[in-house]
């Protein structure tokens, strides 16, 4: 993790206007505490830029800030909230952190985490690929890999977290130019840190390529291009014997049929949909 490091390091002289993803961020997990009826007294915020996400959110002095080191510095049981502040993307053990964050929970404590996604810069991954393949014949790592919202909401359970919850919103925002985003992810610490990626600059007539194919796929029409920033929020609780618990097989109460508003039928392959009142939805690729 040395390269990441040196990249944070030279933040220190980025302006304030290149932390908008972590002000957008740290916006929606206080919208998101604010929606949950209860104060938080112990909080903790793991985070290369915790102090900052601290006034940002709004909590107390009282509030525990640690870095995103792959061991955190949270005691077991000592907290009634971990916030990971835009941080999860990087490390080479999520599940290990998440683990971690659900050991500093106390029984029903909440869990919150907010990443970037697999479809961030997919543009600029897209042009990238491009400029290499038609100038040098294959491809690189240029741009580092993030998660799928499916397998990062799957990781909060099998972390023990209870009542997971994952969504995403893509965050779109336009640039001068191909050249100004990459500006812009290097003044906030996001440029590609990886122990395989391509060591060597770009070639002139490579990055020309890569540019044009931006601009041309992915302009907006008014001279500007987009860039896309899938923001995932993870979110779950400490187990705790107040929390609903799903019912063991046969013990329903209410049908489905009643809940579909049609009416169940069984034939010799047992029951089937009435299809007249409930034409059927995709599920998996399936039409049901």
């Amino acid at each position: 993790m040395r390269k990441l490091a040196m990249q944070r390091a030279r933040t220190a002289k980025s302006p304030e206007s290149a932390w908008f993803l972590h002000e957008y961020a740290a916006k929606q997990i206080a919208d998101r505490l604010e929606a949950i009826n209860r104060d938080f007294l112990r909080p903790a915020i793991v985070g290369w830029r915790a102090g900052d996400w601290r006034s940002r959110i709004g909590l107390s002095h009282r509030c525990t800030c640690v870095p995103d080191d792959q061991d955190l510095s949270l005691n077991d049981d000592e907290h009634d909230l971990v916030i990971l502040a835009l941080s999860l993307h990087w490390s080479n053990d999520p599940v290990g952190q998440l683990i971690q964050a659900r050991r500093a929970l106390e029984p029903d404590g909440l869990f919150l985490a907010v990443l970037f996604g697999g479809r961030t810069l997919f543009e600029l991954r897209t042009a990238l690929a491009h400029g290499e393949s038609r100038i040098e014949g294959g491809i690189s790592p240029r741009v580092a890999p993030m998660g799928d919202i499916r397998d990062l909401g799957d990781l909060v359970a099998r972390a023990g977290l209870a009542l997971p919850v994952a969504d995403s919103d893509d965050l779109q925002v336009t640039y001068e130019s191909p050249l100004v985003l990459m500006r812009d992810l290097r003044a906030m610490g996001e440029t590609n840190a990886m122990a395989d990626r391509r060591k060597t600059c770009f070639r002139r007539d490579t990055l020309a390529t890569a540019i044009g194919h931006y601009e041309d796929q992915f302009g907006d029409g008014s001279g500007r291009v987009m860039a896309t920033f899938e923001m995932i929020f993870l979110s779950g609780w400490a187990p705790h014997e107040s929390q609903p618990q799903p019912l063991r097989p046969g013990r329903a109460t209410t049908r489905l049929a009643d809940a579909l508003g049609t009416e169940e039928h069984r034939g010799p392959g047992g029951p089937r949909r009435n299809r007249d009142s409930w034409q059927g939805c995709a599920v998996g690729g399936l039409d049901a």
